[in-house]
């Protein structure tokens, strides 16, 4: 609870957990980080990837690094493929599932969640926000079949997850003491009461924080 993300991280954890039934055998999840979602996933092989700069493989927890353009595997390699509030920072979409589909199996499911309400982070990287519509048409345009299409956080406890990103924003420090308390003390109310808003209020399926799409690769034609 003492989280500032917490709204935000407990929404996308449930929808992957329960979606991730699909992803099974080779995986690769690109963007890693720290690979918080491995265990949802029924993976023989759980490959993670990461872009090569020296801050990640400094602090990610990739097996693979690679030059942002080219993934560094054979076609059709992997059955699955996870991708985390990655999409946002590619600047060249189309070319980035070339690269996805290009890797995965005809009939492999691709699991990618996307934020559509969020503010801008990981600062100068950040290029886009797509509504639901907009990821479905590039997925469908980049040989894929959408499958499953869930709205994350659509409900006025977004309203307070904003707010605590903001607070969290200006009163960051370097000290993780100092960090814990004004969270504990400021921030943990918010959610508390983001949560019970949510039960009182009707949720709104137009503003939503996270878009989280499965989808499948279909075949050429």
């Amino acid at each position: 609870m003492i989280n500032p993300f917490y709204i935000a991280r407990k929404g996308l954890y449930e929808h992957i957990r329960s979606l991730g039934g699909s992803i099974i055998g080779d995986v690769l999840d690109v963007g890693c980080g720290q690979k918080p979602y491995q265990n949802m996933f029924n993976s023989s092989e759980y490959i993670g990837l990461e872009l090569d700069t020296p801050d990640n493989r400094r602090n990610k927890k990739a097996d693979i690094f690679y030059d942002g353009v080219r993934f560094p595997f054979p076609d059709d390699r992997f059955d699955g493929v996870v991708i985390n509030q990655v999409f946002e920072h590619i600047f060249n979409p189309g070319e980035f599932l070339g690269e996805v589909r290009r890797v995965l199996k005809t009939g492999g499911s691709l699991l990618l969640t996307v934020p559509f309400v969020w503010d801008e982070h990981e600062q100068p990287h950040d290029f886009a926000r797509y509504s639901s519509f907009g990821l479905r048409s590039i997925l469908e345009q980049h040989g894929f079949v959408i499958l499953e299409q869930r709205k994350s956080v659509n409900d006025i406890s977004l309203l307070f997850q904003l707010l605590n990103a903001y607070l969290y924003k200006v009163t960051v420090t370097r000290n993780k003491f100092v960090n814990a308390c004004i969270t504990s003390f400021l921030m943990a109310p918010v959610t508390l009461a983001g949560l019970v808003a949510a039960k009182l209020f009707p949720g709104n399926d137009d503003l939503y924080l996270d878009n989280i799409v499965l989808a499948r690769k279909i075949a050429d034609e």
